[in-house]
């Protein structure tokens, strides 16, 4: 069965991006300290076409985590960087190049409309102009009974929480004080999280709560 599921790395102050983003820098000052964790796991780099990595615990959960992956929605500033009309976008075609590493349906919240883009290993992008719960509706019918994973940023991750729409969330939390940036949970409502399951490793603690 479809789960919708916010899948996102935090810093131990709460944050999922630092200070100050740029198009060079989009996760902000000290943001990709976040993400550490995973750049060096066999699971991770295979999709990003790279040979190696370390198999451990930490592998084995993003592993399980990738094979019920059916699609994915994420915001315009996860996609691209970018904001206002596409022709004036400085990183239209996204930060993955011509293989993108998902494999899978993506559709990305935006307020300015788009033709989908496919890829041949079966990444394609779809830009949705009608708000999170279209994408997330449409994410559902694409994934065919596996998971749909919210990719972030912030604000569509806060919008999917604040409509209901998830069922789930798995948070990475890094051994990292970013200090300030973007945080994740500003307005919403502690309870209705209630929690599922833990796992701990040197490099980060894996949270999963159920959505009630």
């Amino acid at each position: 069965m479809t789960q919708t599921i916010l899948d996102i790395s935090m810093s131990l102050d709460g944050f999922v991006a630092g200070p100050d983003p740029t198009l060079e820098d989009p996760l902000g000052q000290n943001g990709m300290l976040l993400h550490e964790w995973i750049f060096g796991l066999a699971s991770w780099r295979a999709p990003h076409g790279l040979e190696g990595g370390v198999h451990d615990e930490d592998d084995a959960l993003v592993a399980r985590s990738l094979a019920n992956l059916g699609a994915s929605v994420m915001g315009r500033k996860m996609y691209s960087g970018g904001s206002g009309p596409w022709q004036d976008d400085p990183n239209p075609g996204g930060w993955w190049g011509d293989d993108p590493p998902f494999g899978s349906p993506v559709f990305v919240v935006t307020h300015h409309p788009r033709e989908t883009v496919r890829f041949p290993n079966g990444t394609s992008f779809t830009f949705v102009t009608d708000g999170v719960e279209s994408a997330v509706a449409q994410a559902r019918e694409a994934a065919n009974g596996k998971d749909v994973r919210i990719s972030g940023g912030a604000s569509v991750a806060t919008q999917t929480l604040r409509a209901g729409l998830l069922d789930r969330l798995d948070l990475h939390i890094a051994p990292v004080l970013l200090g300030g940036g973007t945080r994740l949970f500003e307005g919403v409502d502690p309870t209705q999280f209630e929690l599922a399951e833990t796992q701990a490793s040197q490099n980060v603690t894996h949270v999963s709560y159920v959505v009630t």
